[in-house]
């Protein structure tokens, strides 16, 4: 989050609730959307929609810390930061643009100059829904040059990262299109994301039904903190954290101080979370909340322990399920299976060659009509004891190949056991197709147990 010290936009003036709800009405027309009060009935539209669509999954808080974790080793690996500039921001973009590349999503990486020196963006969509309806969600993935920056904001970028492989692991398949953004050079004043928007024609703004920011959700003595620019949005985080006995609060710390100002001043309509920063958290709060009362709400606001030590593991827990509950609510769809589920396998051990060739383990595929899903499940198991060393990839039976994994230095775990979303729907489903892996470096071995494919 942007430190308010620097030129920030004027704080944001506390309306009456019906200023809030005209200036949502006005909003709605202008994007040719409904506005209802966040207490309203629901209409008999809204109802129906509400009665098919997908209840958000639980978000494992597990996954989101071990994308934590790696923040933090390419923090530790490039000078112990992550900030605008620095090679520990662009390993960070790599990191997750490999995950969502990965899922099945379409990453864009727009490059802006700031300071000197080139910044990022991270733009992800995922395949499918309305066009003309997009519901988008994002955080800056910066921090300041002093530290790692895990809290601010390594735990909004880690939150909506999941999410996003969530939407690809589920197979969901929302009623309106998905996009999410991960910003630069937020710390230096909303550089990434006013940059996005002011390169946006105005005929795609008008189709952003919702953007939803996610800066700081998992500080250490935390408070639960909701945007209170759309009454709309704000009603369906409100609602999820009432269904928990979880007491919220209006954000107040000044509008204009992370990525959702420019939208908000482009007339998008806007949401989000935040869980507190240097501001003291009050004994009411305290009573409310848990935690220390006269203390910050998050003491290593800026600072050089903010790192994975400094994180609430419920705090973070709570506002990434928020996050799935508000892109699903927002969203519609189902997560109907791709293809009825049907899963193709191959059991047979494959030896990979230290520093060798590629080895390839082949599937057939038959009997599924058509072509392959915009969301096909590659799943993987391979034992090596360095698992950096390894590049794997799909080959349809088209010859085209999907990367899966890129080998990398930061990287030394044990083991590729996971499952991969591809968006192979340009492929033929029937024929074969192989994993292919090859050992890029030398001295650690494995091989391929077993890998399938779920249509």
């Amino acid at each position: 989050m942007r430190d308010l010290n620097g030129p920030t936009l004027p704080r944001r003036s506390r309306r009456t609730a019906a200023l809030l709800t005209t200036g949502a009405a006005v909003t709605a027309t202008l994007l040719g959307v409904s506005s209802v009060p966040a207490n309203a009935a629901p209409t008999a539209a809204a109802a129906g929609r509400s009665a098919r669509t997908a209840a958000a999954p639980d978000i494992s808080v597990a996954n989101v810390k071990a994308h934590l974790a790696q923040l933090q080793s390419i923090a530790n690996a490039n000078g112990g930061n992550r900030a605008h500039g620095r090679s520990g921001y662009k390993a960070s973009i790599d990191y997750v643009k490999g995950k969502l590349d990965a899922a099945g999503f379409t990453t864009t990486v727009q490059q802006f100059t700031s300071n000197g020196a080139t910044g990022y963006n991270l733009i992800a969509d995922w395949p499918g829904g309305d066009a003309g309806h997009v519901v988008f969600a994002g955080s800056h993935l910066d921090s300041v040059s002093r530290g790692a920056g895990i809290n601010d904001n390594g735990s909004g970028s880690a939150g909506i990262l999941e999410v996003a492989l969530t939407v690809a692991k589920q197979g969901y398949k929302p009623d309106k299109h998905l996009r999410f953004a991960w910003w630069g050079a937020e710390e230096l004043g909303l550089v990434g994301s006013q940059n996005y928007v002011r390169q946006l024609p105005a005929a795609e703004r008008q189709k952003i039904d919702a953007y939803l920011n996610f800066d700081m959700i998992g500080s250490p003595n935390p408070g639960y903190f909701v945007y209170d620019d759309d009454p709309q949005l704000e009603g369906v985080f409100k609602d999820y954290f009432a269904g928990k006995n979880i007491p919220t609060e209006i954000e107040t710390e000044g509008d204009g101080r992370s990525d959702h100002a420019p939208f908000k001043n482009a007339g998008v309509r806007v949401g989000g979370l935040f869980s507190g920063a240097d501001y003291t958290k009050s004994a009411s709060q305290a009573a409310k909340w848990g935690g220390t009362a006269g203390q910050p709400f998050d003491r290593c606001y800026h600072s050089s322990c903010d790192t994975t030590a400094n994180i609430n593991d419920t705090a973070l827990d709570n506002n990434s399920d928020a996050i799935a509950h508000a892109v699903w609510t927002l969203s519609g769809g189902s997560t109907t299976p791709p293809g009825g589920g049907k899963v193709f396998e191959s059991t047979s051990a494959l030896d990979i060659p230290d520093a060798g060739a590629a080895v390839e383990s082949p599937v057939t595929v038959g009997g599924v009509t058509g072509n392959a899903p915009s969301a096909l499940k590659v799943g993987v198991d391979i034992r090596h004891s360095y698992r950096g060393d390894l590049v794997v990839d799909l080959v349809g039976p088209s010859g085209k190949t999907y990367r899966l994994k890129d080998a990398s230095s930061n990287d030394s775990a044990a083991d590729v056991v996971a499952t991969y979303t591809v968006n192979a729907s340009g492929e033929h489903a029937d024929g074969t197709w192989k994993l292919r892996v090859q050992d890029v470096a030398a001295q650690d071995t494995g091989r391929i147990n077993g890998w399938k494919l779920t249509f």
